[in-house]
Order: C-alpha cells, then sequence, then structure tokens
C-alpha cells in the first residue's frame, strides 16, 4: 500500500485510535517535505542541470542552436518498496526564426499513486542584437497540458466504506508560463507553474490544497577563462503560493572541452525556509528543513548527451539514506542555425 493511500484510508475511517491517525500525520507530513512532491504535476529535481531547462521552463523551448530530445529516469530509495519514480520525456525545437514548440511526457509513480501526463509548448524568441553572434535575447514561452492521477486500491484489505477496491482515476488540465532572458554570459529564467487551481476528488481531502501554483526564478552566469574550461554557478528559486514555501538550490558546474567532446559536472545543494517536525500527538517540536545535496556527471559526445546525478538528503528526518539516483539521455539533431560569440552551453 502506498503512503498516499494509506493516508486517504485512515483518515476516513473512525477505527484508528488518535495516536495511530498522529502517526499518520508524521508520515504525511514527512512526504510533503521531502524531494517527492507527489502532489505537484511535474516535481522540479535538479534535472535542469543535466543540459535540460526545458524541462522546467517553456520558455527555452527552442532557444538553443539545435533541436532536443532529453530522457529522464529518476528511482528514490532502492531499499524501499513502491519507493517514488519518475520518467519524463521532453523534444523541443525552433520553428523559423523566432518560434520554439515543444512537448513533455511523463510518468510519475508512488506506491499505489500514479500520474501521466502531457504537455505541449509555444515559445516566441526575440532577438535584440543587429548581430547574430551577439547573444541578447529574450523569449517567452506557454505551455498546456493533460494529467491524469491514478489511485490503485485493489490490494487495499481492510474494509472501508469510502474504498472501492478499483483503479479510480481523474483528469484535469494545467498550464506554465515562463520568460527567459540571455544577454552575453548572463541568463535569467522566470516561470509560473501549475497556474490553474483544480480540484482532485480522487484524494478526499483538504490536505491536498486545489491551488499547487509555484514560481520559479533562476539566474546565472558564464565565465569562460579559455578555450577549454568554463565555469557557471547559478541558483534556482521556488515558492509555492499556497504554503508560502521557499527553497533555494545553489550551483556550480564545470564545463572542460576535450578531443571527443566536453565533459561537464557539479554540485547543488537545496535548502529550504520551512517545515516542522511533529511529536506522536502531533505538536510541532522544532523547525525540520528540507536539506540535500547533490553532485552530477555528464558527457556530451557528437550529438549525444549522458548524463547521472545523485541526491543525498540529509535533514534530520529521513525515511532511507540510499539518496535519489537520477540518469539523463539526450540527443541533438537537426541543423545549426548559429552559433553565439559567447560561450554559454545552455543556448548553443
Amino acid at each position: 500500500m502506498g503512503i498516499k493511500s494509506l493516508f486517504i484510508r485512515c483518515f476516513k475511517t473512525n477505527e484508528l485510535s488518535i495516536v495511530a491517525k498522529n502517526s499518520f500525520v508524521i508520515l504525511f507530513v514527512f512526504l510533503l517535505c521531502s524531494p517527492a512532491k507527489a502532489q505537484e504535476v511535474i516535481p522540479v529535481y535538479s534535472d535542469y542541470l543535466t543540459d535540460n531547462l526545458f524541462l522546467i521552463h517553456p520558455s527555452m523551448a527552442g532557444a538553443t542552436m539545435r533541436n532536443q530530445i532529453r530522457l529522464t529516469a529518476r528511482q528514490q530509495w532502492f531499499d524501499v518498496d513502491n519507493a517514488p519514480s519518475l520518467q519524463t520525456l521532453a523534444v523541443n525545437g525552433r520553428v523559423g526564426d523566432k518560434i520554439g514548440i515543444g512537448g513533455i511526457v511523463f510518468n510519475d509513480q508512488n506506491g499505489n499513486f500514479s500520474k501521466i501526463g502531457a504537455y505541449g509548448t509555444f515559445a516566441y524568441h526575440l532577438l535584440f542584437s543587429r548581430s547574430e553572434l551577439a547573444l541578447n535575447k529574450l523569449s517567452f514561452g506557454i505551455s498546456a497540458g493533460i494529467i491524469q492521477h491514478r489511485l490503485d486500491q485493489s490490494g487495499f484489505t481492510v474494509y472501508d466504506p469510502i474504498v472501492s477496491g478499483n483503479n479510480i482515476s481523474d483528469i484535469f488540465a494545467n498550464m506554465d508560463l515562463g520568460m527567459s532572458y540571455y544577454y552575453l554570459d548572463f541568463y535569467a529564467h522566470l516561470a509560473a507553474k501549475n497556474l490553474i487551481s483544480v480540484n482532485r476528488e480522487l484524494f478526499y481531502s483538504a490536505a491536498v490544497p486545489s491551488n499547487q501554483r509555484k514560481y520559479l526564478f533562476s539566474t546565472g552566469y558564464v565565465f569562460d577563462y579559455n578555450k577549454d574550461w568554463s565555469y557557471e554557478p547559478s541558483t534556482l528559486f521556488q515558492l509555492r503560493e499556497a504554503t508560502n514555501e521557499m527553497n533555494i538550490d545553489l550551483n556550480l558546474k564545470i564545463y572542460h572541452n576535450v578531443d571527443f567532446g566536453q565533459l561537464w559536472g557539479g554540485l547543488s545543494y537545496r535548502n529550504s525556509f520551512e517545515g516542522a517536525e511533529y511529536t506522536a500527538e502531533g505538536n510541532a517540536i522544532e523547525s525540520q528543513k528540507l536539506q540535500y545535496i547533490t553532485p552530477f556527471v555528464g558527457l556530451d559526445y557528437n550529438n549525444f548527451i549522458f548524463g547521472y546525478t545523485f541526491s543525498y538528503q540529509f535533514n534530520s528526518v529521513v525515511l532511507s539514506n540510499n539518496g535519489f539516483h537520477q540518469i539523463t539521455i539526450g540527443y541533438n539533431f537537426g541543423k545549426s542555425r548559429w552559433r553565439w560569440d559567447r560561450n554559454v552551453p545552455a543556448v548553443n
């Protein structure tokens, strides 16, 4: 039985003791504070650092010099049965000089609960420089998608009047907006995710609010000291509107050109600003902040991209010490339109 399925069944029955119910409060709060934000449409992890910015920023559709395909697979806690896993497939490219299009399909599994969905994206790119070589570009993007939530109750063995024992699901739509700006070696992104408030009867609970809006702001700069080495410090700030939860990523990515392509890698640190730990009686006792560190490595070889990401959560309440593993496989295709005179890997 998955965590969310267990939560639904337990809080709609009067047969559990107060202590048992409070135990499920602790478990559910942990789930909300963990990196596995299963109630989100597509959780924001660290995949954007492995050459996959389009996955979180709709304005990046068609922003690069070539079209892109990116496939990711993420698995959490190998030592926990039915642990969260996520797979995404993202494709984007340019149509003409100023229009970008893209699409994302995903599958998110968390015990008995799962999500599948698909997004389509339209982007528009404004070039402010008179020369194609001088990087000065503003981009806008909008994504719209259809998402299906599913809850498998077939394995539930304890009778409860609200549990049908079947596979139940609901379908809803949502949309994202975003903009990006690149000037020479500097860049900034802004995105508003999950703009449409949706009441999902699948959960039978107000614990999952209808407002899932989240705002992202990221910025960075590329220091290109010579032809072989580049250094890219960056940051990503996230704000969830309904709960006022905030977290920030501090990142450093390093690129090294070699004879057969480009090696890259780096480190990311994520810290949240909200959260609480709870006793068995449900009383908050101290601040519980999400903290984890993510090393990542990758390789560009010909038209292919390979990346690996490992995240280790080191705040005081963790379900497993096994960490979160993710691989990224990509392919760049189509004719290169031009190449900027600045070494900004995200758009070259």
